[in-house]
């Protein structure tokens, strides 16, 4: 998507700058970019099964943990 801002006859280049930023804003161009820059790729179904293994281990680890320690 190419945004064209053309200078008008007798037009300040502030007016200019002004003007660009405000179709700038309006097309939503800088929101699709900031939305795609910290974009996270969805976790393979391995990487999901080893984390879900994970998890399971340590809180079978916090539980043999809990029935180990002093009492109060």
């Amino acid at each position: 998507m190419a945004l064209e801002v053309k200078r008008k006859d007798k037009e300040t280049t502030q007016s200019l700058a002004h003007r660009f930023t405000k179709t700038v804003r309006q097309s939503g161009v800088l929101l699709e970019i900031r939305k795609n820059q910290f974009h996270k790729r969805a976790k393979s179904a391995l990487a999901k099964k080893r984390s879900a293994l994970r998890r399971d281990e340590l809180r079978k680890e916090r539980i043999k943990a809990d029935k180990l320690a002093k009492p109060k």
